[in-house]
């Protein structure tokens, strides 16, 4: 009985705190380092995510630099172009709002997914938001124009254009349902369809990337592989999307 005793007054002392120290090594003792070693966590690398949207986003903006390069002016007329610039005013404006807004939309909507901005930049997450959403409903909106009255491409058919419909009509319903959760001052629900919106935008560089081997395998002006392809750009980008965004809720809970 007595050595039972003994061995559970032992096993007492021995037994170490939630900081490392234990009855006859007392917390002070302790290094610093070790005291909170298993309080601290390794630090996410909050830019990869911006950085690769940023990647993303450049062959259009690129295609959209270039496209501003014609409309201006600067580039010789080519069976490639001449449908641009033959275009009457009134379209070039939409063509232009259509290619500006994209650009700021999916420029500036990168760096709304860096969690130190959002948490310790909150004036900064709201100025950008007030230039976010006008950016993002131009763009919604000017593409759906564009799809309805714009000459088509070769390589893109009835399909396509259907496609085109109705991912610009989603988002431009997540922006608009963006704003009134915001207005709710519902910010999870905020983020969530922002970041659907934001998924629908940048799938234009989600495109050029399954493109390319499409053009290799069925030709460039192929319609049913071009339609089939966008469209899966969009889903993809989608399912990212809904992945990130109950990622987020079980954070939560």
């Amino acid at each position: 009985m007595t050595r039972d005793t003994s061995t559970r007054d032992k096993a007492t002392r021995d037994r170490p705190t939630q900081d490392g120290a234990t009855q006859d090594r007392p917390a002070a003792a302790v290094p610093r380092a070790d005291r909170t070693r298993a309080r601290t966590r390794t630090p996410r690398p909050q830019w990869l995510a911006p950085a690769g949207l940023i990647l993303l986003s450049l062959i259009p903006i690129l295609a959209g630099a270039a496209r501003l390069t014609e409309l201006t002016g600067g580039s010789t007329a080519t069976e490639h172009n001449v449908r641009f610039l033959d275009s009457p005013m009134p379209v070039v404006t939409h063509i232009v709002t259509h290619i500006v807004s994209v650009t700021v939309f999916c420029l500036l909507g990168a760096f709304q997914f860096v969690p130190a901005l959002r948490r310790r930049a909150s004036r900064w997450h709201r100025i950008a938001g007030v230039i976010l959403i006008p950016a993002g409903l131009l763009s919604a909106l000017s593409g759906l124009w564009m799809v309805v009255f714009y000459p088509h491409p070769p390589g893109d058919g009835i399909a396509l254009g259907v496609i085109r419909l109705f991912f610009g009509s989603a988002m431009a319903v997540s922006l608009v349902l963006g704003i009134r959760a915001i207005l709710r001052r519902d910010f999870v629900r905020h983020g969530e369809w922002m970041t659907r919106a934001y998924a629908i935008a940048v799938a234009a560089g989600t495109q050029a990337l399954l493109l390319i081997p499409g053009a290799i395998l069925f030709g460039a002006q192929d319609e049913p592989s071009r339609a089939v392809l966008m469209g899966a750009a969009w889903v993809l980008n989608l399912t990212v999307a809904e992945y990130l965004i109950r990622s987020r809720r079980r954070r939560r809970r």
